[in-house]
């Protein structure tokens, strides 16, 4: 019987591990396939062959975008597996890029006019990224002794999603103008974490706008929207995938890589759809 973890990020983006350890891991835990799928990137893409070379594990390249649901003013995020034309993806991964760094900038100055840190300092935490993010501003507060953990109290006061005194959110792309985008690059296109975001709304629009599929599997979706979600992608004939949304220490508890998986049925679906 193959596993699947479809949802795995590294330094590449926000994750603590780089993506040849995290592939090491993922083989020693026993996994058959893992997808890399780091944040607004296509680095994970152009690695994953060389990845897979030597070892007993498939890695499936991919990415998760940053998006938002325009209508309900709500974030989205879209897996996206086995796109077959990054050149198609890499303008909007640039910009989005640009905006994130721009947002990131402004919070460290923030923080900066309370706490010891500097700009260069917090882009040393993120020298294998290919961005700068939350978790590398509070790698720096940590080393410099103002918490003991990532998602800490510390970082509720600064990066609360609604409290937070300094967070500043980058403008994302629409989710269906992302859609298009992923099917224009020959990818399979993927809704992620739909409870996080409450996406269950904007869900049926992008069923109609032609998404591929769902993640139904997911350490935040509770049973009762695994449930519903697994009947709708019955009902239109949708992908379902699985995935732990690992990001090693970087993660507010703890969820460690294959606690959530992918049968191998649907497993075996998305492979056909990305090998097409």
């Amino acid at each position: 019987m193959q596993v699947g973890d479809l949802h795995c990020h590294t330094r590449l983006s926000d994750g603590s591990l780089p993506p040849e350890d995290l592939v090491r891991l993922g083989q020693r835990l026993k996994l058959d396939v893992i997808a890399i799928t780091d944040h607004d990137t296509l680095a994970g893409c152009r690695q994953a062959k060389d990845l897979e070379k030597g070892r007993q594990i498939r890695v499936i390249p991919g990415a998760e975008f940053s998006c938002v649901d325009e209508k309900r003013g709500r974030k989205v995020h879209l897996l996206c597996y086995g796109p077959k034309k990054l050149q198609v993806l890499e303008p909007i991964c640039q910009e989005i890029g640009r905006r994130r760094r721009e947002a990131v900038h402004q919070m460290i100055e923030k923080v900066a006019a309370h706490y010891p840190i500097t700009q260069e300092m917090v882009e040393r935490y993120a020298k294998d990224s290919t961005c700068v993010y939350k978790t590398h501003i509070m790698e720096a507060l940590m080393d410099l002794g103002y918490d003991v953990e990532v998602y800490g109290v510390l970082f509720r006061q600064l990066f609360h999603q609604k409290t937070g005194a300094y967070l500043v959110t980058p403008r994302f792309p629409s989710a269906f103008e992302m859609l298009s985008l992923i099917h224009e690059a020959g990818g399979t296109a993927v809704l992620a974490h739909p409870e996080i975001y409450d996406s269950l709304e904007v869900l049926e629009e992008l069923i109609e706008e032609g998404l591929d599929g769902v993640e139904v599997w997911h350490p935040r979706n509770s049973p009762a929207t695994r449930q519903h979600l697994l009947e709708r992608a019955k009902e239109h004939r949708l992908l379902t995938t699985g995935g732990s949304d690992f990001h090693g220490r970087f993660r507010g508890e703890a969820v460690p890589l294959g606690t959530c998986t992918t049968p191998e049925q649907s497993l075996r679906q998305l492979l056909d759809r990305v090998e097409r």
